[in-house]
């Protein structure tokens, strides 16, 4: 049976491919995963150990950075590594998601090498330098699994065949969908979580932002407390300003603010499913939530047009000062389920795919595709 690498950097984009590599290991597949990134840091909880709970599944586990690291160093690093990694087993395909340095540096190795690769949760939209690494997979992978009709629509704007693109929805649905294993009152216990109603925070940094993040962290988190409720923060990806995100939420009150570095993705589902409302700028709020029906208040720009769901509310830190009272009028709100990003059943998509000869039929040199020319 054919081998399938993945490639996974953080806790995030481990949620979206575990699915995926499941019903693969089970049909058949020889699964391995490369563990490096946030997984390997000990400050964001060693998440490696939830790849490590993949049963049957082969790993290989490499440290891409050191703390202070620059993305372009980080980049570096991963691009040896992998590279070394890709020789050693000779995948049929490498499984590359999204749009962290991580997933660029593995897109380059195997376009460099001639190697099959595909690209999951292409054509998305948003405010950040995560966009342009995005679309570079996009042009350096040789298939594409997407979440919308919309994203596929973009994929093939850049040139990419109508017939590398498939639409299989947000692989992560699947494990908010199916998990029903798990008690509220597990994870309160499991992660000493005292109250009962809470909402849940996630705020990371944009890069081109950086001048203005200790404005806006002050702006936010005064605003967090004036409300007076109780929120679960989870912590930041580890990128160029997370140092000063950690350093401000250090001064919150342990008494209404419980921090965790990392939750097991299960965990987390059911936590955000019975919050009463998310606030911050991870793509959990435009996406996730949603599909649970939980309220969001999506800040800033990195999610900027990834969502146009009813139980979203976009705020500007110029246009509208009282977050507080957003948060108050938001609480609590619930939403009918959105399922514009698929109904949780990505990973039979997924291996309708694998299990077809097309995908493995399509030559690993592309030429850029003209619509106009069909």
């Amino acid at each position: 049976m054919k081998k399938l690498l993945f490639i996974t950097g953080t806790r995030a984009d481990f949620g979206k491919i575990e699915p995926l590599a499941s019903i693969a290991k089970n049909r058949g597949y020889h699964i391995y995963f490369f563990v490096t990134g946030m997984h390997l840091l000990e400050k964001y909880g060693l998440t490696s150990i939830e790849v490590a709970r993949v049963k049957g599944a082969k790993r290989e586990e490499f440290i891409n950075q050191m703390e202070g690291d620059s993305l372009e160093k980080i980049l570096a690093k991963t691009i040896m590594g992998f590279s070394d990694y890709l020789k050693k087993i000779k995948p049929d395909m490498v499984l590359i998601h999204g749009d962290r340095v991580e997933a660029l540096g593995a897109a380059l190795v195997c376009a460099s090498q001639n190697v099959r690769s595909a690209h999951i949760e292409g054509g998305e939209v948003s405010g950040t330098i995560d966009e342009v690494y995005r679309h570079c997979n996009t042009k350096l992978c040789t298939s594409h699994f997407v979440s919308s009709q919309s994203a596929k629509n973009r994929v093939i704007s850049m040139g990419e065949h109508p017939d590398r693109v498939f639409i299989i929805g947000s692989p992560e649905l699947d494990t908010h969908k199916a998990n029903k294993d798990i008690s509220l009152a597990d994870v309160l216990a499991y992660y000493e979580i005292l109250w009962e109603e809470f909402g849940v925070f996630i705020f990371h940094s944009v890069t081109s932002e950086l001048k203005d993040l200790k404005e806006q962290l002050v702006n936010i988190f005064t605003a967090l407390k004036r409300t007076k409720k109780n929120f679960v923060i989870i912590a930041p990806n580890n990128d160029p300003g997370s140092e000063m995100i950690f350093k401000e939420i250090n001064k919150l009150p342990s008494q209404r603010f419980k921090v965790i570095p990392s939750m097991r993705f299960s965990y987390f589902s059911i936590l955000l499913k019975n919050a009463k409302l998310l606030v911050g700028n991870s793509s959990a709020g435009v996406r996730e939530a949603p599909f649970l029906g939980t309220p969001s208040i999506n800040i800033g720009s990195r999610q900027k047009n990834r969502s146009f769901s009813k139980s979203v509310t976009n705020y500007s830190y110029q246009n509208d000062p009282s977050l507080d009272k957003l948060i108050e009028k938001k609480w609590g709100n619930k939403h009918l389920s959105d399922k514009s990003f698929g109904s949780g059943n990505s990973s039979k998509k997924f291996i309708k795919v694998l299990d077809q000869k097309k995908v493995w039929s399509l030559k690993t040199q592309k030429t850029f595709f003209e619509k106009s020319k069909s």
